[in-house]
């Protein structure tokens, strides 16, 4: 569809927005791909519900199982406008540009060798993933993972188990923290930090 001449009026709206401008609405229907949202200032669009569109990963920080964990149809929100997505002429948002990063708070009040407690959330081939609360959820690998050593074998978990973990590494760009047992850590000259 040829958006720019079929609705005018949108094409315009759409191409006056700037990234990072506040935009608000109501959320006017949610699929399991994405929530429409209806903006303040926006005209109707022809064939969705709404000319503002946020992508579940956009949604929130945390992991999420349904989009109705952090939005119900009818509510209010405020968002980020993102860019326009010319192809199906809506305004591409995100609700959770407007929220604090946990992973960087976390980065910011925690120091590698930290020891730290959580709960053993699920066990894989790789190793052990750890809830250590606020959404913050970190790997005590089972055998190499991208060139560390292993640290325990997968076995010695139990899901809901409340473990000690120190944490050997934050990256914040591929957004993964490393964690070892205090055992293993001390033998490899990691200290805990209380």
């Amino acid at each position: 569809m040829d958006w720019q001449s079929e609705s005018p009026e949108l094409w315009a709206f759409l191409e006056s927005l700037h990234r990072g401008d506040i935009l608000s609405g109501t959320v006017a229907a949610i699929e399991r791909f994405g929530v429409f949202v209806a903006l303040d200032d926006g005209p109707a669009h022809p064939l969705f519900p709404g000319v503002g569109f946020i992508v579940i990963p956009e949604l929130s920080w945390r992991q999420l199982d349904a989009p109705t964990d952090v939005v119900q149809v009818g509510q209010r929100v405020s968002c980020e406008f993102l860019q326009f997505d010319t192809y199906n002429a809506e305004a591409r948002l995100s609700l959770k540009a407007l929220e604090p990063d946990p992973l960087q708070a976390f980065a910011d009040r925690t120091a590698v060798g930290q020891e730290l407690r959580g709960t053993v959330e699920k066990k894989v081939s790789i190793g052990v993933f750890v809830d250590l609360g606020d959404g913050i959820v970190g790997l005590v690998p089972s055998r190499e993972v991208y060139g560390r050593p292993a640290v325990s074998p997968v076995e010695d978990f139990e899901v809901g188990e409340e473990i000690a973990v120190v944490v050997t590494e934050i990256e914040l760009p591929a957004r993964r923290i490393f964690l070892s047992r205090p055992e293993v850590g001390r033998h490899e000259g990691v200290t805990s930090a209380a």
